[in-house]
């Protein structure tokens, strides 16, 4: 018969392999961020660094305010969809279990 707490403890380690795993997978993953139809675009990786923005020519030569909160617009979508990406991860590895308010995993 197997020890039960043998068994706890592999369960976990085999969790904690999981996930490095997907924090790896998630830092290499690019999200990518919009606004204004397009207009703003910003790429992002897992772990929230912006690696590219683009601007759409039309914006350079129109009102300053309005391209810096379309800039501001995409990169805050880019954020929500790195932590929705996480969340789901997040979900798929500890089988839906919700894990205690405040509990946050190292990513």
């Amino acid at each position: 018969m197997k020890n039960p707490l043998a068994s706890l403890m592999q369960q976990a380690q085999q969790m904690q392999d999981n996930i490095k795993k997907a924090q790896d997978e998630l830092a290499a993953t690019e999200i990518h961020g919009e606004s204004g139809g397009g207009l703003v675009r910003i790429v992002m990786n897992g772990k929230r660094e912006a690696l590219k923005l683009s601007i759409d020519e039309s914006l350079v030569k129109e009102d300053r305010d309005m391209l810096e909160d379309l800039v501001v617009a995409a990169i805050n979508d880019a954020v929500h969809k790195v932590a929705k990406l996480k969340q789901d991860k997040m979900s798929s590895l500890t089988g839906g279990i919700q894990m205690p308010a405040g509990f946050k995993l190292p990513f």
